[in-house]
Order: structure tokens, then C-alpha cells, then sequence
């Protein structure tokens, strides 16, 4: 079992040093001597030397320095790449060259002030080290070499280092030199200055994740009376945050992400999905993006990373599904209103576009999902993903059952309907105020195909809803209210048919109220003669297919010849716009007209895309 002896002191008003030697017989060698007069500590074993005085550290010998590196800090690209390594190394004597080739020299003396190594290192805490043993080789290089061999590795991945846990390094060290004659000589420097603007920081931070006006104010006071830079107070800062384990586990899993597309040389939709669902994660849990463009010009700088660009719609899907799977790391990421929000308006735009890829989506987050719960991963993934998919298929039944109601003749609905969409439209304003009405009324009211009889149920349904979340109205009521509208529209579909056929047969003029009454008596016996209708006809109902009529002999007789003569899109746009009629009921007017007339119905067509 090795003993150790410490020495404690400090430089000047800034600098604490810890002196520590481990070796079997190291209380029975001289390893230090103190010169008072020029307050310098000499600490030697034969070829080694290091000197801490006031102004730095000078050495020779073997040995080097280590750090824990502080986040955001350049890296040597081999240890970018290995998560694992936490640690910086640096050994006296040494430089790789631009293929990452290691090369030793002997000629390892040399020194530093505090200041230099506080910044080039950590900011807070610094090793020094050297190592005596009587199996060593004579020469520097291969002492150096045979070092980085047996202690390398551990150095570069310790935890002790950062924790500063002394006792566990030593211990962690001398036993890989495998030699009982050794002696490890391990020199800890603290910066009291940075660790006291450190320790402020993190106590303000870790208590609510931010720093109120009057924590930084305190900060300034404790910068300005030691005189800290500015690059110092912020690499200490950015490092504090990144400390805090909720937001070091989403900045590891960016910046393993991150590793892996530098490996491949791309960043796939699936990982740019996943990184964006980081992003959006750490302004939940108020993790500053500074922490993710440090990682980003750190692993992206020099680096074509080629990127597959996908709609935004379903890169935004892609995010949101991806990050349920970040529970798995311990990175909380439940679907919140926002995301519910995104997915649903992803699939409406999705529908839009005829965009199959949308569906594709979900059925390989629905088998991805199934295979980890039949892996055994935590049930409460089934239970983000269910919350997903019952959300997606209330917009798949509104969205249906208010086209159909809209843009479909003789669609019935009935109360447990109503009470279906009452209930749906209570769980879509719940993720945002009149959601219901942006994502399946607002376009819907503004379509140029909507027809009259089309917008007043839709209007109705809407007004009703609405009242009977005030207790104003009731399920029946807006029953009754729609099936009413739905007679109507009933009685004016076989009345304008109706109506049509017998003018062109028996009345070349109706002009006059005694031929309309007449024409109005024999179009209701005639349906009610063959049972299209059971009731009286409506006067306003008669009065607006008559008007329908007129305005459809005009159009026929007069617009039309001169549109298609012309091609005049905006005089068709305008009696659209102003006649009041359908615009699928002209549109099939006009095909009628053309093929009755031996036109090439690519002429319309070409009319008609006019318009858009």
C-alpha cells in the first residue's frame, strides 16, 4: 500500500497550490525545499524538477499537465470524437502533427505564468505531474512515451479530476505505474479568484436556471474587484450551465449526434430532426443556446456536412416524434400544446399537398414504437405516441365529417354526431384558442367551391357549437336547425332540375307572376307525383331557382360566347364572384355548353387555370 504526503500554501493573493507525493518509502525522501527570500517551492526527484514561484511554474524532466475541459473549449479532433474523454492532456516535449501523429522529444523544459494556464487549461483547477522510478529509460522521449502508455488513458478519462476528489487520482495513478519503487508527484493549482466567480454563479443558476438582475449585478462586483476578463467570466459561465445534469444530458446527446453526422458526412432528416427537437427542448428547460452554437461551430466548422432538405411540415412531425424516444437517455420530452399543434397542422398541410409521405411517418414511428415496447423499453412511451395518434385521428373524423357536411348533398347527421364533434372541438381549443375554427372552418368558408347551402350548414354548425358551450343552446336545437337546412337544399336540388326541364319543354317565356304560378302548381304536382317531395314548397326556395335560371341563360347566352371569344378570365372571375351561384354548378354549365357546341374542352380548361 503507497503513502502520499501533502503540502498545502498558496502564491501571492490568487493561487492555491496542493503538493502531493505517493510512493511506498515517500516519507523517507526529500522532495521539496522552500526558498523564503524569493518565495519560490522547489519540488525535484533526480531529473525532475518543478518550481512554483509568484509569477508561474517553470519544470524539467518528465510529466506534464491535466485539466478537466471546460465546455465550448477547442479539442483535438481524436478526443472530440470519444464521448468518454473528459480530460485534457498535455506532456512536456510533445506535438502531433496535421495527420494526428504523436512525436516525443527530450527536450521537455520549459515554463508558464498562472494566467497562461488558467486560460489555456481550466480556468479553475490545474494538475501538474511527474514520476520517478529507477525502471525508467535514460531518455526523455521514451520516459514521456512509456507515460502517456500507462497513464494516458486513465488521465483522459478520470472523473476524479473534475470532482477534484485527490485521493481517488492518486490512488487511480500510481497503481498503473506498476512499480513499487516509484514515486508520483502530483501538483494541484487552484485560481481562488475564477473557483469564487465559479461556485457564485452556479449557486445562483442551479437555484431557478437563470440569473436575476440582481445575482448578475453581484456577479459584476466579484468580476470587477478581481479583475476576471470578460472571455474568462463567460467560458466559466457557459461551463456552469452545462454542469447542471438536466441540461448536460441534452447538450451530450446534440453533440453525439452531431459526432456521428461528421462521421457519415451528412446530417440525414432523422438526425436534423432530432437535433431541432434538442433545440426546442432546451428553451423549455431554459438551457442557453450558447451551449449549442459553441457544439455547432466546434463539430460543423470546416465540415460540409451534406443535408437532404424535406418539407417543413415533416421535418417539424420528424422532430416531435424523434424526441419521445430521448426518454430512454432520462431527456425528458413529452409532447406539449405546441408540438400537438405542429403535428395536427403538419397533417392538414400534408392532406393539402397530397402528401403520402406524412402517413409514412407515423406508420414507421407506430412500428418503431412497438418494437421498443416489445423490447421491454418503459410503457410510458406508448402512452406519448397514443396521445399523439388519438389527437390525429379527431382531425381525420372533424375533417371528414365537416367536408362531407360542406361540400356533400344528402350527407345526414345526427345528435351523436353533434356530440362527437361538441366533444372534439373542445379538445382542439384546448391545445389553442378557436383552433377549431382555424384549422377546419377558416380555409374552409374561404374556398371558392364552397356552395351557399354548403356554407350555411357549416356557418350553422359553427354558431351552434359555440352556443352550446354557452348553455345557450342544445344538441337538438342545432339538430334540428341543420337537418332543416338539409330539406332545404333537399327540395332545391330536384326543384332546379324540375324547374329547368320544363321550361326548356313547355315555357319559352315566365316571365310575367300568372306564367311563374303556374309553372310553380304543375312543378309541385309533378313531384309530388313521382314522391320527390312530401311537403310545400318554400316561396323564397321557388323564387331563387327562378332567379338561378335567369342568370344561368344569360351566362349561357351572352357571357360565355363572349369569355370564350375573348378569353376573358376576369369577366367569368367577376360574375362568379357577384352571381351568387356555385361555382361547381357554372362550372358544369359551361362543360354542358362546350360539348353541346363541339368546342375543344381544353380551351376551358386553359380559361380556367387562368384563375390561379
Amino acid at each position: 500500500m503507497h503513502k502520499d504526503i501533502r503540502l498545502h500554501g498558496m502564491m501571492g493573493e490568487q493561487t492555491e497550490y496542493f503538493v502531493m507525493v505517493a510512493g511506498n518509502d515517500a516519507y523517507q525522501r526529500y522532495f521539496f525545499n522552500i526558498v523564503q527570500e524569493e518565495e519560490r517551492l522547489r519540488i525535484f526527484s533526480p531529473g525532475n524538477e518543478m518550481i512554483i514561484s509568484p509569477e508561474g511554474i517553470s519544470y524539467q524532466g518528465n510529466g506534464g499537465n491535466f485539466c478537466e475541459y471546460m465546455f465550448g473549449v477547442d479539442q483535438p479532433s481524436s478526443d472530440l470524437a470519444k464521448p468518454e474523454i473528459i480530460n485534457r492532456l498535455v506532456m512536456y516535449g510533445v506535438r502531433s502533427d496535421e495527420d494526428g501523429a504523436v512525436h516525443f522529444s527530450n527536450r521537455t523544459s520549459g515554463s508558464e505564468t498562472y494566467d497562461n494556464i488558467f486560460f489555456e487549461g481550466n480556468a479553475v483547477c490545474n494538475y501538474l505531474f511527474f514520476v520517478h522510478s529507477n525502471l525508467q529509460e535514460r531518455k526523455l522521449k521514451n520516459q514521456q512515451e512509456e507515460l502517456v502508455k500507462r497513464l494516458g488513458k486513465s488521465i483522459k478519462r478520470s472523473e476524479a479530476v473534475g470532482a477534484e476528489l485527490d485521493d481517488v487520482l492518486v490512488s487511480e495513478l500510481y497503481q498503473l505505474l506498476k512499480d513499487d519503487s516509484s514515486q508520483l508527484f502530483v501538483i494541484k493549482l487552484i485560481n481562488r479568484h475564477h473557483r469564487e466567480y465559479r461556485d457564485l454563479f452556479r449557486r445562483f443558476y442551479f437555484k431557478n436556471k437563470k440569473i436575476s438582475d440582481e445575482d448578475f449585478a453581484l456577479l459584476v462586483a466579484v468580476a470587477a474587484k478581481y479583475k476576471i476578463d470578460r472571455y474568462q467570466q463567460e467560458r466559466i459561465r457557459i461551463d456552469a450551465m452545462y454542469r447542471s445534469p438536466a441540461n448536460k444530458r441534452i447538450v451530450d446527446e446534440y453533440r453525439n449526434i452531431l459526432l456521428a453526422c461528421n462521421f457519415k458526412g451528412e446530417i440525414s432528416n432523422l438526425d436534423n430532426a432530432r437535433l431541432t427537437r434538442l433545440k426546442t427542448l432546451s428553451v423549455r428547460n431554459k438551457i442557453p443556446g450558447a451551449l449549442f452554437y459553441t457544439l455547432d461551430e466546434m463539430l460543423k466548422k470546416g465540415r460540409n456536412l451534406k443535408n437532404d432538405r424535406e418539407p417543413d411540415y415533416i421535418a417539424a412531425a420528424r422532430e416531435i416524434l424523434e424526441g419521445l424516444f430521448f426518454r430512454e437517455i432520462d431527456i425528458e420530452s413529452h409532447i406539449d400544446r405546441d408540438d400537438m399543434l405542429k403535428l395536427i397542422q403538419g397533417k392538414k398541410t400534408a392532406m393539402e399537398n397530397r402528401d403520402h409521405c406524412y402517413d409514412q411517418l407515423l406508420l414507421d414511428a407506430s412500428k418503431e414504437y412497438d418494437e421498443k415496447i416489445r423490447d421491454g423499453a418503459d410503457s410510458s412511451l406508448l402512452g406519448g405516441f397514443s396521445y399523439v395518434i388519438t389527437y390525429l385521428d379527431r382531425f381525420d373524423t372533424v375533417s371528414n365529417l365537416v367536408s362531407q357536411l360542406a361540400f356533400m348533398e344528402n350527407v345526414r347527421i345526427n345528435e351523436e354526431m353533434l356530440r362527437g364533434l361538441l366533444e372534439h372541438k373542445a379538445a382542439f381549443d384546448n391545445l389553442h384558442e378557436d383552433c377549431f375554427q382555424e384549422l377546419f372552418i377558416r380555409d374552409l368558408l374561404a374556398n371558392a367551391y364552397l356552395g351557399s347551402f354548403g356554407r350555411s350548414k357549416v356557418k350553422a354548425l359553427m354558431e351552434g357549437l359555440t352556443a352550446i358551450e354557452a348553455q345557450f343552446s342544445t344538441i337538438e336545437e342545432l339538430y334540428r336547425q341543420l337537418s332543416r337546412i338539409d330539406q332545404e337544399e333537399r327540395i332545391a336540388i330536384v326543384l332546379l332540375e324540375q324547374v329547368r326541364d320544363r321550361i326548356r319543354n313547355f315555357y319559352s317565356r315566365f316571365i310575367t307572376k300568372a306564367d311563374q304560378e303556374a309553372l310553380r302548381r304543375e312543378v309541385v304536382d309533378e313531384l309530388k307525383t313521382k314522391k320527390l317531395i312530401s311537403a310545400a314548397i318554400p316561396d323564397h326556395l321557388f323564387n331563387e331557382t327562378i332567379f338561378t335560371i335567369k342568370k344561368e341563360a344569360m351566362y349561357l347566352h351572352s357571357l360565355l360566347p363572349q369569355i370564350i371569344a375573348e378569353r376573358n378570365v376576369g369577366l367569368r372571375e367577376d360574375f362568379l364572384a357577384n352571381s351568387g351561384l356555385d361555382r361547381f354548378y357554372v362550372e358544369e354549365l359551361e362543360r354542358e355548353y362546350y360539348e353541346k357546341n363541339g368546342l375543344d374542352i381544353e380551351e376551358l380548361y386553359q380559361i380556367r387555370k387562368g384563375l390561379s
